[in-house]
């Protein structure tokens, strides 16, 4: 006969998987640190083996461990931007049956006496991890890392097939406007669509409705988490919602993080080089550029050069995070002489600390949502160089519709990279950034405080986990589907 004990719930224990990419770690590890001060939850944070030993130096609270399972890929395969569909593929068809048997490991409390797992948070452009976990009554929570916008045009892509929007010609006015995508009519462009979008040549293209069935898998979960807030996307956030009514706005997600525990934490695959913040502390307030394309992005040679002769002719300080692979090629062309005053070349750099310093006057970004919602919450104009993906119509919301920054897609010269920056650097116009920007920095702040938007939805969130698990619980085992 089993025991009153045996009988009772266990614990709520959190399974956080997030895609194997320095943007989608830093976003979900966010979240995850997050949670794990909420109070009666155990977070298990899922990366693949490749990236669990590039983590491994980081510590958590007690109730907070890492997780690892194998991507599919051999070891020295890189991981790079030209390899993300077959990274995506290899997790597709090779990584399910090893998240499976996780779940299957963990039916009885393990060595180290951590519960069974009752939901999983699982990375959004993933959602084949999601029927697993559910078809053995655990339930699962979908977040998208990217923004609201970038998955509310993927989820219009029939729409805009229906329209006559998609696809369109290569030679095509890029300017025109885009009609279809309800709550955007007003500012987006073809220019602005997805890469996935523009790239596109047939309406039965194979890649284009992969995004599409991706993002409506949603539905399919018990919830939907964004790293946003209403302050930032309210009108798009109002659409999505028709579509998911369990919605969590819980962004930007590294200030509510600090909101909640008066610190944050950096999930950086590479080494930072803390010494640019002290490049920084010898520089005047508002003084310097800082120049970041993210974990991925790589430049062309020609494109390199466009931007460094841009910099130096805007004659401003710069600071530029060049990783080694950034530059096809390399960049033997640099020559720091006589440039040490004024610039500053790291391999990789700490960006929230470097966003939030005085020195620093502007960002020149690649629009990846992370470097933007940290550049917005901390009051820093931007201009946007976007490459692909949701890139394009993050940048359209930072030159048209926060008009906290300038939009340079699709342009790469020198003389543009030069105008940019000083419009964003000197005279009245910087001013006028400067405050906008201010003035957004100020009303995020408000959204992840004790009584904002977005920490109301991260607390509802908490419960509904914990109401969740709460059944799983009861239905282990056998496994049993919770009711919707």
């Amino acid at each position: 006969m089993e025991s009153a004990k045996e009988n009772q719930p266990q614990e709520a224990h959190v399974l956080v998987f997030p895609y194997p990419a320095q943007g989608h770690i830093n976003t979900m590890l966010r979240l995850a640190e997050a949670l794990s001060f909420a109070g009666g939850l155990r977070i298990s944070f899922l990366n693949t083996e490749h990236n669990h030993r590039r983590l491994s130096r980081f510590t958590f609270r007690p109730n907070f461990r890492f997780l690892s399972i194998p991507d599919g890929l051999p070891d020295d395969k890189p991981r790079s931007a030209q390899q993300v569909i077959e990274l995506f593929h290899s997790l597709r068809t090779r990584s399910v049956d090893s998240f499976r048997a996780l779940l299957l490991a963990g039916g009885n409390r393990d060595p180290d006496g951590w519960p069974p797992v009752t939901c999983v948070i699982v990375d959004g452009s993933m959602p084949f991890f999601m029927d697993p976990a559910q078809a053995l009554g655990i339930p699962a929570i979908v977040f998208r890392t990217i923004s609201a916008s970038s998955l509310w045009v993927y989820l219009q892509i029939s729409q805009m097939i229906e329209a006559g929007e998609l696809p369109f010609p290569a030679d095509a006015d890029l300017d025109e406007p885009i009609k279809s995508v309800p709550a955007m009519e007003g500012f987006l462009r073809r220019r602005d669509l997805p890469s996935i979008c523009r790239q596109t040549t047939k309406a039965e293209d194979e890649m284009l409705h992969l995004f599409a069935n991706i993002s409506t898998s949603a539905t399919r979960s018990k919830g939907l988490i964004l790293n946003t807030s209403n302050f930032l996307e309210a009108p798009i956030l109002s659409k999505i919602r028709s579509l998911f009514p369990t919605t969590y706005a819980v962004g930007p997600l590294h200030a509510l993080v600090e909101s909640i525990t008066s610190s944050s934490v950096s999930a950086s695959l590479l080494s930072e080089d803390r010494s640019a913040l002290i490049w920084l502390d010898a520089q005047p307030d508002h003084s310097v550029v800082y120049v970041s394309f993210g974990s991925l992005v790589q430049l062309t040679q020609e494109e390199f050069l466009e931007f460094w002769h841009g910099l130096l002719n805007s004659g401003h300080r710069f600071l530029w995070v060049m990783r080694p692979d950034l530059v096809a090629g390399g960049t033997e062309a640099v020559e720091m002489a006589g440039l040490e005053e004024r610039a500053r070349l790291v391999a990789w750099a700490p960006q929230e600390e470097v966003l939030r310093h005085r020195a620093v006057g502007c960002f020149i970004t690649h629009s990846g949502w992370n470097s933007t919602v940290e550049s917005a919450a901390a009051g820093v104009p931007m201009v946007c160089w976007p490459r692909a993906w949701d890139q394009l119509v993050n940048s359209r919301l930072v030159g048209e519709v926060w008009k906290v920054g300038l939009d340079m897609k699709d342009v790469c010269r020198r003389e543009m990279v030069e105008s940019m920056v000083r419009a964003v650097m000197e005279g009245k116009k910087a001013e006028e950034f400067r405050q906008v920007a201010a003035e957004m920095a100020v009303e995020i702040g408000r959204s992840v405080a004790e009584d904002g938007d977005s920490m109301f939805d991260f607390d509802r969130l908490v419960r509904d986990i914990l109401s969740l698990s709460m059944c799983a619980s009861i239905a282990q085992p056998p496994h049993r589907s919770c009711p919707k």
